[in-house]
């Protein structure tokens, strides 16, 4: 008989929360703090809903269809730099077509990127960890009921019926301790996102010469999925895997203070001149 332990529903309930946790704190700081709109947090959501979640998604299904794309699921470093590449070029283009359209009239208060960050990367969180953790929970508890075989019952496909199989005996045999990396990883996910909605809004805000911002935020995009994927092709240690990403988000966030403090010094000197 198939048996959870019940630390690792406790954990998963605690990422689950943190994934729904960290988008409505983000929106509250960024509201009352920085004084943010309400409506880039949404649009976000959208964007990440739109961009990611049905126009990547379908991509990858015509191009893993095809010859090309078993070419890279065959080879771990093709299918990290195309994980990466595609994530960076969807998300980050759906952040600047909202930035340059549904948001243009935003653009004047900085802080909207902070609140468009955290909903872009919120509903990432609160999608793939808390969504998923809640029902790998509700598995486990039927699993711990001893109706496990309800889980595959009427199942006729096979490659469905694999997939639950290997699901339970994931969920059975992964350390309790595991469940909570997820969380981790979620912080430094969205410390991504909101340091690439700082770059990408000054890409949009003020094109030309800062435009090459949008290409950075794309890069860095890239190279933080695509480290996650190659790396964890090496090594399984979680502390290794959500170290490097520590390093990568903190790299980011570095990244995009910098800019934000150049940009903002350099417009509050024009408007110094402006008004003098």
């Amino acid at each position: 008989m198939y048996t959870v332990q019940t630390l690792s529903i406790v954990f998963m309930g605690i990422s689950a929360l943190t994934g729904f946790i960290i988008p409505a704190v983000l929106f509250i700081v960024f509201w009352k703090k920085y004084q943010a709109d309400i409506a880039p947090f949404f649009y976000g959501c959208a964007v990440f809903i739109i961009f990611a979640l049905v126009l990547e998604s379908y991509v990858h299904r015509l191009i893993f269809a095809s010859d090309a794309g078993k070419a890279i699921l065959g080879n771990v470093w093709f299918y990290a730099l195309y994980g990466g590449v595609m994530a960076g070029i969807f998300e980050e283009t759906g952040r600047y077509a909202a930035f340059k359209t549904v948001l243009k009239s935003k653009r004047s208060n900085n802080a909207n990127a902070f609140m468009y960050g955290a909903g872009h990367g919120g509903f990432e969180a609160a999608y793939l960890l808390g969504v998923t953790m809640v029902s790998n929970i509700a598995m486990s508890l039927t699993i711990n009921s001893g109706s496990a075989d309800k889980l595959t019952a009427g199942v006729t496909d096979p490659a469905a019926l694999q997939r639950i199989t290997a699901t339970i005996t994931a969920l059975v045999q992964t350390p309790p301790s595991t469940f909570l990396f997820g969380a981790a990883e979620r912080f430094f996910a969205v410390a991504l996102h909101v340091s690439c909605s700082v770059l990408v809004w000054f890409a949009a805000k003020y094109g030309g010469k800062r435009f090459w911002l949008y290409p950075l935020a794309i890069a860095m995009h890239t190279f933080m999925n695509a480290a996650a994927v190659t790396l964890s092709s090496y090594t399984q240690n979680l502390w290794v895997l959500e170290g490097v990403n520590c390093l990568i988000a903190a790299g980011c966030i570095f990244i995009a203070r910098s800019i934000w403090k150049k940009v903002t010094a350099h417009e509050v000197k024009e408007n110094i001149e402006v008004y003098s």
